[in-house]
């Protein structure tokens, strides 16, 4: 039978082989070991099989009650991770060499299931050096998070190094996104044989644009604040003070994005700016208030529109998380100013959730496409 110090051996001139066949053998006849166990974890650090070392070490960390093994292990987490570091800084540095260097885009963070959320908190922290804590704040139980921001070849990496760790998340080139082509759609002019509608490019010139149903492959829907600078009065305070102004909700205004990936063309609805007074009717109440449509008339003719998408359209991704997303986003300040919305909503004053929402749509087309290309 070998012994713990023929594996060791083994382990130290790099005849890995052998070395497993020995720990096999002694954890057999002694699985509580906790030197055979910590050797496992550096055969599996040894032998470059990292994520198996740090589960290893952990396990040790948690179980064991020997001060000698637990500074072993905790020295073993800190080399993977010093090793992982470094892998990560090459790889960035490779990745930079070959892009556009000016290049930038942001880094997504999708939804975790809530029974992954404490493995995939552990391995966000230790990819980002966080806390643990602080990374379980990261995770979204739906929707998406824009974390950060930079270089795309650099967050390319960062995405392929969290999927890899089996966390959902993407990266998108906001350049690819400021050249999407949205068309602002007027309305639509007929449905059959095939639909066909009166919209807007990038110059606001107006066309007329047909399609098939089945080109339309993803729906991104979602409802961007409305506000209004409301009046507080409070008579407890100085005459000067009494009177404050801060911006309140008022509404939302709806919007809905088709995507045609082969075609190239997003084409963009809006309640407030769709001309319901033309072309198709949606609904009833269409006819009874032309030119002048009341609030609770333009919600009824929206939701028949929508309506018309949910029938053709049912087999398709439907993306309609955007608040949670623009929670995340709106605090890029420079980000969120440099993205221009195509959101016809005229606003006494510009804000950060009309781009957000172009920025949501845009990284959705994105995901898409990545999700076409990858290799079944």
């Amino acid at each position: 039978m070998p012994s713990l110090e023929d594996a060791i051996a083994a382990i130290e001139t790099g005849d890995y082989r052998t070395a497993s066949r020995h720990l096999k053998v002694l954890y057999r006849t002694m699985p509580e070991n906790p030197w055979v166990k910590f050797y496992i974890a550096r055969l599996y650090e040894e032998s470059q099989r990292l994520d198996e070392a740090e589960t290893a070490y952990r396990v040790l960390l948690r179980n064991s009650a020997s001060p000698k093994i637990i500074s072993h292990a905790r020295q073993g987490l800190k080399r993977l991770d010093d090793k992982r570091k470094l892998k990560r800084e090459q790889a960035i540095a490779q990745a930079k060499a070959k892009a556009d260097p000016s290049e930038s885009g942001v880094l997504i963070l999708e939804a975790t299931p809530k029974e992954q959320r404490q493995q995939s908190a552990q391995h966000l922290a230790r990819i980002f050096d966080m806390e643990a804590y602080a990374a379980r704040l990261m995770l979204q139980v739906r929707g998406w998070r824009l974390y950060r921001t930079g270089p795309l070849a650099e967050l390319e990496v960062y995405e392929q190094e969290l999927q890899a760790a089996n966390i959902a998340a993407f990266s998108a080139s906001l350049t690819a996104i400021d050249q999407l082509n949205v068309w602002r759609v007027d309305y639509v002019k007929s449905l059959t044989p095939k639909p066909v509608v009166i919209c807007r490019d990038r110059d606001n010139r107006q066309g007329q644009f047909s399609f098939e149903w089945r080109e339309v492959r993803q729906q991104i829907r979602g409802g961007i604040p409305w506000f209004i600078n409301a009046v507080s009065y409070d008579i407890s305070r100085r005459t000067k003070d009494q009177i404050k102004r801060k911006p309140e909700t008022q509404d939302f205004v709806q919007m809905c994005d088709l995507h045609l990936p082969k075609r190239g063309v997003i084409l963009r609805f809006c309640d407030r700016s769709y001309e319901f007074d033309q072309g198709v009717v949606f609904a009833p109440e269409q006819q009874q208030q032309i030119g002048k449509l009341r609030a609770a008339t333009l919600r009824i003719n929206w939701n028949g529109l929508l309506k018309v998408f949910d029938h053709h359209l049912a087999e398709i991704l439907l993306w309609s998380d955007f608040s949670q997303f623009a929670e995340t986003a709106i605090n890029f300040h420079f980000l969120m100013e440099g993205i221009d919305p195509y959101v016809d909503i005229e606003r006494p004053e510009a804000s950060h959730w009309d781009p957000a929402f172009q920025l949501y749509s845009g990284a959705a087309w994105m995901r898409y496409l990545k999700s076409t290309q990858r290799p079944s």
